[in-house]
């Protein structure tokens, strides 16, 4: 119980700035190692699916941005299948206004802001904003959702306040004013907003696959100690197939209408 607290703790206040720098630096740093073992225990770490034995890890950081065998998780392969980028718990807005208002844990948001302009908020009116949370417990690499071209990417923000829970209810805007890496994908002819958004202060986002075409599935970038991902389909291109709530990389989540 005192172990949990401690890092809820940890994940849930850190929202000043040096404090979020000291604890990035302390968990990339050996000096946390021993630290890994009870990380693993609290948020109950499925470390069968991992590449490599919990001793093999030398940070925290290493064990929050693990890989996964090539197994663990399948990635669908029905015709036209959309797939979850990440593990997480997805939500979801329908049918987003012309001025592509939507909410989030009682806060409005707009694409616009999301996006950095109403040029680039334009295509997705009308259409869903899908939200992917992700908790320490999950595996933190972010891949693609599905086949595509990368015709941009670009960052926006500056700051890193808790995605979660508290930080999505009581912060300030905390999905527009993060750091967030931006990716706009073209699908069959029609944009994909890709949209990983940082937390905690860390602003840690790395993007892994610099590939001008990727594939459904491909990794694409990782967080470093949690984060929210945030995709933008446009009106008419997309239907679901199964239930929101907790999803798993690679599931199809829906179709993708071309």
């Amino acid at each position: 119980m005192i172990r949990t607290k401690f890092y809820r703790k940890i994940f849930e206040l850190n929202g000043h700035p040096i404090l979020a720098k000291g604890l990035r630096k302390f968990a990339q740093s050996k000096v946390s190692k021993p630290f890994i073992a009870s990380f693993a225990k609290v948020y109950k770490l499925n470390m069968e699916e991992a590449t490599r034995e919990l001793r093999e890890y030398g940070t925290l950081h290493d064990i929050f941005t693990r890989e996964l065998k090539q197994d663990a998780r399948p990635i669908a392969d029905s015709p036209d299948a959309f797939v979850s980028p990440c593990d997480g718990f997805l939500s979801v807005v329908d049918d987003l206004t012309p001025e592509s208002t939507f909410m989030v844990k009682g806060q409005n948001y707009t694409v616009e802001e999301l996006l950095g302009s109403s040029e680039k908020a334009a295509p997705y009116a009308g259409g869903k904003v899908l939200i992917f949370y992700l908790s320490p417990t999950d595996y933190h690499r972010v891949h693609v959702p599905i086949d595509g071209t990368v015709e941009e990417v670009f960052t926006l923000g500056k700051h890193a306040d808790p995605v979660n829970e508290l930080g999505l209810t009581h912060g300030l805007r905390p999905l527009t004013r993060n750091y967030r890496l931006v990716s706009r994908f073209d699908v069959a002819g029609s944009p994909l907003a890709h949209v990983m958004v940082g937390a905690l202060n860390v602003n840690s986002i790395v993007r892994t696959n610099m590939s001008d075409v990727v594939h459904r599935g491909d990794p694409y970038g990782y967080f470093s100690f949690g984060s929210t991902v945030v995709l933008c389909v446009p009106k008419g291109k997309f239907s679901f197939t199964r239930e929101k709530g907790p999803v798993k990389m690679g599931e199809e989540i829906g179709k993708w209408h071309s």
